[in-house]
This record gives structure tokens, C-alpha cells and sequence, in this order.
């Protein structure tokens, strides 16, 4: 036996064990729940990394060649070589495409241990044979059936010799050689080509149909001539009755040696489908980040004194999201998006009360503190983070229920990958160009063909293909894009590196910090063919930069308004906080735009009023604000509201209203429209009503009147506006998708721990003393034992033990004695990584170790 084949490895822990730190490291970082928790030793990773689900979670991240590759192993002998890989994925024609990416593809599954050994002896792993090899339940996606071996295991040996005569072979003794002699004729090209030139013509148009799958055909009792001729040669062997199966070594004849019909071993490239120049695009991404700040605000102000109350089964109701779209003036699925990532961000939440509804948060308080271009980086860092879904509110889950905006069931775990994968792609097209939409689907199809409901890709209808539709328009209306092209800010965003001829973005790439105590992450490793999702704290530092490019393309907010004479004003563009707080609870908001414009109303006077201003105080900001004169009908407006304003006096009684002018009074009790109020006379100067306080104050305000609540005390009450907030909220958790890749502390402990149990289990040792049944654990008296251990600390060896610890657990451990005293052995624990102490009490029996 030559050395090469007495090192290849007889099992995946061999393999696994003869790689290098590295290599394991890649391992768990591509499979990440194979660490969770760690494994004891390299045997137990091999054996996890078998287990069903496992090698499924790995075969849904495969690229689609990698994918085919795989597939073709599973129909290829068990072990096979890399040349019949090869013939399997190229054909005997050979493609010289399929050759250069083949041996990437190998190293993939290799990486990931769904193949191992040697290029001579490859092995699909058995987990991932059995999920991709032919069977009548699940056909294989390369459209093979089962071998002619496969297929006569239930024949008779009668039937076998009579297929082979019919064949041209000479009849043998047994069945097993007959069966290899059929298979030798099916695998033989020239005699093959010879068999099926004698075919009828309607044979052979029975085998086309069947060549490239499924493979399995239906006949009846007596068949036609032609495919009697099939079934006489064991061109087509029978499987069941009535059925008939085309063996996979006569497939692969007509197939020309070709396990796919289409190998694609290249990924379908991203093509552009529009070009704009760069300023054009960041341009108008910046007015759509203004205009996403914009719209977030007016949701939140319009729920600011308590939205919509929450369903039973959690969400907003149909009819709720109806009204939030038609306040924010935009459609359904839209308003649904926004409600959504005001929520992802942690700026609206239920506010836990009986009548339970949705209200803003504290941290919205906090927020509006923020400049424009960090409330910005705040919003896209929660929506590329965020595994809610808001594209599937009106669609129906698993127990056909209306999924609702804010209700549960909409976390989708494959959004984040799925965005930053889209967003990625355009990173890599050239500057300013916009992606056609059917060639990004077409491309992660094609990285993530198993992830889809379709794998070969015919429709699109797939969860992937529907987040990446939805992350392009999203993106859209957040400003991460413009025009469909990524933004430089977008870019940032991702710690992509900037375009090609445009600057550098700060915090991503650059050489130095770019704040007091900022750490930049390190990108050289990231592409943008392939950007890897950053840290935590990576994306932080890209969010600030990302708000750093953006500040400068926002429109500067301005401190003044044009009133006009038809009572509105004119803000020609974003006002500053303190003016826009002001005026919008001074006016309405009449229309929206590049310019928005604010009406003026004896109501939303009367609001500023309630809110404890004085005409004084209205005219001064007035005189303040506008760059025009204040219009005289505005100063009447003001001045007759407030002249009136409080006149009236509302307070419980249940409830009451007083007022030092009694004719005042009389003509209220005069008028009609208070009939319903039910009011009385209880002096001159108060009338007493069974209404409620709030009631009361509405109704005389729809007679006409300003009227003022007082307190207990006598006290005008003043109304401030925007007061009701939740209790502190923390934004919702995205839900992952598996176990979260290790950090490289966790890898290098990990594999520290991984190689030190390997060490333990399998470092060869002596035998002392009578070992436990099976040979598990040794088992030596207690002198031995201390024996043992002393003439280990005088001569610096190791060795190894049976270890019970407090819990009872059973363990193996290879030690290197420090010293022995007080019934308490110190050693260096080798599995453990770390120096510990025994009680001399809990080690079952010692052995050393062998020589070699």
C-alpha cells in the first residue's frame, strides 16, 4: 500500500482532524449552528455535522453550481473520483467553463464538510447523499433515476439472464455478474451507440422523452413493440407494476455523460438597465431622506395624543391603516412601511394601558433632537437590520389570517441577508448605473437556488425574490438609493467602498479616525462583489458616516415663514423645530411639497390658545417668523378668538359653566342646539350640566363659543399638545436566521477546546489496571493512582484520566501533574486549555500515554 493511500482518511473526523486551524475555523464560520454549543471533540463536530438538518442548512446556502456539483456526486459511485466529477459536470465534449469553476465548487463543499477525502476517493457526506440521490419519492433535480443495479434488485434471476441475452451479452451464472455485465454494456460507449442504432424510431423517442427526466414512465400489460424492445434489453426496467424507470447509466449515454442539462458554473451577471450621473443620484436620494424624516414625523405627530388602538391579536386594523394613509397622503402598503420602521426603530410602540393603543416612545423625543442626517442613519440602520416584513401585510399566514401592519407573524429571518445582499450587488455596478430588476432576482436564484419555492428558477414567486423586490423599492423611498442607483450614502451604509472617481467615504475606508475615540472596522477584506454584513459596532461607526455624507445635501432648515392675506403662510421649505412645533399647532396644514402651506382657523387659533398662549404672545410670533407684513385679517382672526376665548368657564360638577356675563348665559339656554347638553340654571352667573366636562367643552365650542376648562381650584387648564408617550420601549429584536456567525474569540476558544478534547479522546495510552467495559474510561486503585500521578510530576509527562465531577458527569482528560498534596492533584488540564485542580477522589483510574 503506497503512503498516499494509507494517510487518506477513512472517515469525516479524520478528515476534520488533519485539517489546520484555519480551515476549521473557515468551517464553523460557514456553518455556524455546528458550534452551538461547542463540541466536546473533532468526532462529536464530524457527527453534528452529519445530522439532517444540519447538512440542510448547508445545502440551502450553496450556490447553484456548487449546488449541481453536489448533486451530481450523489448520483456518482460512492467514493468517486475528481476526473468522474468532472465528466459527470462537463460531459464527454468537456466544457472548459465547467473545468475552471469545478474545482472552486469542490473546495465549497469541502469547506463546509459536505465532501471530504481525497481527490481520487471524493465522498459526499451520507446525510447529504441520501437528501440528493434519486428515489421514486423524491426524484433528483439532475432528472436521474436509480442504477440498473438499483432498479433489478427485486428481479428475478430468470429475468435477468433473458435481459441480458437480449442484449448481446452471453448469459452468466449469477445474477450479480449478469447485472455488472448489463451495467458494463450501458456505461460502454461504442457498444451502446451499436445497441441503440438497432432501436426503432418510436423506441428512441420514448428514450428522449425520458432522458432528462423524471424518469419514470407508465405502460400497460401488453406493451406496444417498441417499448417491448426497450423492456427486453433492460433499456427501461420495470419498477412497480405498471411502471417503468429509464436506468441512470442509460441516461447518462444519451446524455452524453452530462449529469445537468444546463451546468451553470458562472453566476448571471447584474446588468445595468440605466445610467445617471453621481451628484443627479445622491441628489435626489438626499430629497428622499428628507422626505422619509418628513413622513415619519407627521405619523408620529398624528399619534402623538394616542393612534390607533391596538387589535386583540395585536396590529393595527384594516380601517386604521386606511386612515394613517390617507393622512400621510400616500397608499396602503406605503403607510404600512413606515408604520413599520418607525416601529423597528423604537419610535412607537403600545402603550400597555387598558385601552390598549399605539403611541409614540420617549426615544422619539430623543430622536427629534437629533440633527436631520443622524434621525436619517437611524431609520436605514434599523430598516437594513430588521427581519420585519412589511411587504406581506394583507397576505395571510400558515392559518390563512390577515397579517396586519404591526402585528405578529410578519418577521421574515432571511430579510437582513437578503437586503444587504441586494444592496451589495449594486455596490459592484459601475457608478451611477441602476440595476435591471429581473437580473438582480436572476442572481440570487442563482446564490441561493434551494432557498426559493422554485429551484429552477422558472418563477419568481419565491420569499427571496419578493424581499428583493421589496428592498429595491424600499430602499427608494428611504434614500439609500436614487433613481435606483446606490447612494453615497447607501454606500457607506454598507462600509462599501466609495465609487470609482467620487470621495472617499469617512469612517469606511479612510486611514485615520474621524471622530474622538472613533475605531474604524477593517474593510480590505470586503469587496463589492461581496461585502461581508458588519459588527454591531462596525455599523455604527458606517451609520455616522453615512449621515456625514448626507448632511451636506439636505436643505438647510429655515427660520421664517410668508404669511398671506387669505390667512395661510408659505414655509418655502423645512422650518426649524421650535418654529414647526409652534406653527403646527397655530395652523393646519393645508398641502404639502417642495412648499408647504399652513392655514390659519378660529380652531387652531383657539389651540394655540388652550395651549397657554396669549394673543400677545401670537402676534409677537407672528412679527417674529414672517418675512411679510402680518396680514390684517390674521391680527382680527387672533384678536376676536382670544376676546373671547375663556369667557366661558367649564369645570365638573359633573359638570359646570360660569360666566360673569348672565345674558351670556341666557342666550346659550336659549339656544336650541343645547338642548342636548341638558343645561340648568344654578345662579346667575352658572349653568350646571350631567355631561362630563370634555362633552360639555365640545359641544359649546360646535355652538360657536370659546369656552376654557378650569381646575378644581378656579384655575384656566392649559392644554399642552403632544404629551402622551408610552412607558420606555426598547425596539424589537430581529429574529435570527440560525445561530449568529462567531466572533474570533469565540473561533479561537472554540478550536482551542475542539483540539484539546480530540487530544484527550484520542491520544493513545497504556492500559493500567482492569479498564471500564467498552475501554471508555481507565479504572486503577487509589495507591496506583496516587503513584501514578507523583511519578508523572517528577518526570514532566502526561497522562490520562477518568474524571467524575461534582454533578456526577463522567469525563476523559489528558494532564500534566504539577503537584500532588492534601488529596489534590494541580495539572495542567489539556482539554481545558488551563491549569486546574483534581480531588484525588474523583479520578476513576490513570494511564500514560504511549510512547509514540
Amino acid at each position: 500500500m503506497s503512503p498516499e493511500a494509507h494517510s487518506a482518511p477513512r472517515s469525516l473526523a479524520e478528515a476534520l482532524r488533519a485539517r489546520d486551524d484555519a480551515s476549521l475555523a473557515a468551517l464553523l464560520r460557514s456553518r455556524p449552528d455546528l458550534i452551538t454549543p461547542v463540541p466536546t471533540d473533532l468526532t462529536q463536530l464530524a457527527t453534528r455535522a452529519g445530522t439532517r438538518a444540519s447538512v440542510l442548512r448547508a445545502l440551502e446556502r450553496l450556490d447553484r453550481f456548487a449546488l449541481q456539483t453536489a448533486e451530481a456526486l450523489a448520483v456518482a459511485a460512492d467514493p468517486a473520483s475528481y476526473d468522474t466529477l468532472l465528466g459527470l459536470m462537463a460531459g464527454d465534449a468537456g466544457d472548459e467553463t465547467v473545468a475552471r469553476a469545478l474545482p472552486r465548487a469542490v473546495a465549497a463543499l469541502r469547506e463546509q464538510a459536505l465532501v471530504w477525502g481525497d481527490d481520487d476517493r471524493l465522498r459526499l457526506v451520507r446525510t447529504a447523499r441520501e437528501l440528493l440521490a434519486p428515489s421514486p419519492q423524491h426524484p433528483s433535480p439532475t432528472g436521474l433515476g436509480p442504477t440498473v443495479q438499483e432498479a433489478t434488485s427485486g428481479m428475478s434471476p430468470g429475468r435477468i439472464q433473458e435481459i441480458v441475452t437480449a442484449a448481446g451479452l452471453p448469459s452468466t451464472h449469477d445474477s450479480v455478474s449478469a447485472v455488472a455485465a448489463l451495467t458494463g454494456l450501458f456505461t460502454h460507449r461504442r457498444k451502446m451507440a451499436k445497441l441503440l442504432a438497432g432501436a426503432p424510431e418510436a423506441a428512441r423517442e420514448v428514450l428522449s422523452r425520458l432522458v432528462w427526466g423524471p424518469p419514470y414512465g407508465q405502460v400497460t400489460a401488453d406493451p406496444a413493440a417498441h417499448l417491448r424492445w426497450l423492456l427486453d434489453r433492460g433499456l427501461l426496467l420495470p419498477t412497480v407494476p405498471g411502471t417503468v424507470v429509464l436506468p441512470r447509466e442509460v441516461a447518462l449515454h444519451l446524455r452524453e455523460g452530462r449529469a445537468h442539462r444546463a451546468p451553470e458554473p458562472l453566476p448571471p451577471a447584474v446588468a445595468p438597465a440605466a445610467t445617471h450621473g453621481p451628484q443627479v443620484v445622491d441628489a435626489t436620494a438626499a430629497g428622499q431622506a428628507y422626505t422619509a424624516l418628513a413622513t415619519v414625523e407627521e405619523l408620529l405627530k398624528d399619534w402623538d395624543e394616542g393612534g390607533p388602538a391596538v387589535l386583540r391579536a395585536g396590529g393595527l386594523s384594516v380601517r386604521d391603516l386606511k386612515r394613517t394613509a390617507v393622512a400621510l397622503d400616500v397608499s396602503e402598503p406605503v403607510a404600512a412601511f413606515w408604520a413599520e420602521l418607525a416601529y423597528a426603530a423604537g419610535l412607537i410602540a403600545s402603550d400597555g394601558e387598558a385601552d390598549e393603543r399605539y403611541a409614540a416612545t420617549p426615544a422619539y423625543d430623543e430622536w427629534l433632537e437629533l440633527p436631520p442626517a443622524e434621525r436619517w442613519a437611524r431609520l436605514a440602520r434599523a430598516w437594513l437590520a430588521a427581519t420585519r416584513t412589511p411587504g406581506l401585510v394583507g397576505g395571510r399566514d400558515a392559518k390563512d389570517r390577515t397579517l396586519s401592519a404591526l402585528g405578529p407573524g410578519l418577521d421574515r429571518s432571511a430579510a437582513p441577508e437578503v437586503r444587504h445582499r441586494v444592496l451589495s450587488l449594486l455596490a459592484a455596478l459601475p457608478q451611477g448605473a441602476a440595476p435591471d430588476t429581473e437580473s438582480v432576482l436572476a442572481r440570487l436564484r442563482w446564490e441561493r437556488p434551494l432557498r426559493g419555492a422554485q429551484r429552477d428558477g422558472a418563477r419568481d414567486d419565491d420569499l427571496r425574490s419578493r424581499l428583493a423586490r421589496w428592498t429595491l423599492s424600499e430602499a427608494e423611498l428611504l434614500g439609500v438609493t436614487g433613481r435606483g442607483t446606490l447612494s453615497s450614502q447607501g454606500r457607506a451604509l454598507l462600509g462599501a467602498p466609495a465609487a470609482a472617481g467620487a470621495p472617499a467615504t469617512p469612517g469606511a475606508d479612510s486611514a485615520e479616525p474621524t471622530g474622538p475615540g472613533d475605531k474604524l472596522p477593517v474593510h480590505h477584506h470586503r469587496t463589492p462583489e461581496r461585502l461581508v454584513p458588519l459588527s454591531p459596532a462596525e455599523q455604527g461607526v458606517a451609520a455616522a458616516a453615512a449621515a456625514r455624507l448626507l448632511a451636506p445635501l439636505l436643505p438647510e432648515p429655515l427660520d421664517h415663514v410668508l404669511l398671506q392675506a387669505d390667512l395661510t403662510a408659505v414655509a418655502p421649505g423645512p422650518l426649524r423645530r421650535p418654529l414647526a412645533d409652534m406653527l403646527g399647532v397655530l395652523a393646519d396644514v393645508e398641502s404639502k411639497g417642495g412648499a408647504t402651506v399652513y392655514r390659519f382657523t378660529p380652531a387652531s387659533v383657539r389651540r394655540a390658545l388652550d395651549a397657554g398662549r396669549t394673543a400677545a404672545d401670537l402676534h409677537a410670533f407672528l412679527t417674529e417668523h414672517s418675512r411679510t407684513p402680518v396680514p390684517q385679517p390674521l391680527a382680527y382672526l387672533i384678536d376676536d378668538v382670544a376676546r373671547r376665548h375663556g369667557h366661558l368657564r367649564v369645570g365638573a360638577a359633573s359638570a359646570y359653566v360660569r360666566c360673569d356675563d348672565d345674558a351670556l348665559l341666557n342666550e346659550i339656554l336659549a339656544d336650541k342646539r343645547a338642548a342636548a347638553l341638558r343645561l340648568r340654571r344654578l345662579a346667575p352667573t352658572v349653568l350646571a350640566a350631567p355631561a362630563d366636562p370634555a362633552t360639555l367643552l365640545e359641544g359649546l365650542r360646535a355652538m360657536g363659543y370659546a369656552p376654557a376648562a378650569e381646575s378644581a381650584e378656579g384655575d384656566v387648564l392649559i392644554t399642552r399638545a403632544h404629551a402622551h408617550r408610552t412607558p420606555p420601549r426598547t425596539a424589537p429584536e430581529p429574529v435570527p436566521d440560525g445561530p449568529p456567525p462567531p466572533d474570533a474569540t469565540l473561533l479561537t476558544a472554540a478550536i482551542r477546546a475542539i483540539r484539546a478534547g480530540d487530544l484527550a479522546a484520542t491520544a493513545p495510552r497504556k492500559p493500567v489496571g482492569e479498564p471500564l467495559a467498552g475501554g471508555e474510561l481507565p479504572r486503577t486503585s487509589a495507591a496506583e493512582t496516587l503513584a501514578t500521578m507523583q511519578a508523572a510530576v517528577l518526570t514532566g509527562d502526561s497522562v490520562w484520566i477518568g474524571y467524575v465531577n461534582a454533578e456526577g458527569a463522567a469525563s476523559q482528560r489528558v494532564i500534566a501533574p504539577i503537584r500532588v498534596e492534601g488529596g489534590f492533584v494541580t495539572a495542567y488540564d489539556h482539554t481545558a486549555d488551563e491549569v486546574r485542580t483534581f480531588p484525588l477522589h474523583r479520578i476513576t483510574g490513570v494511564a500514560e500515554l504511549a510512547d509514540d
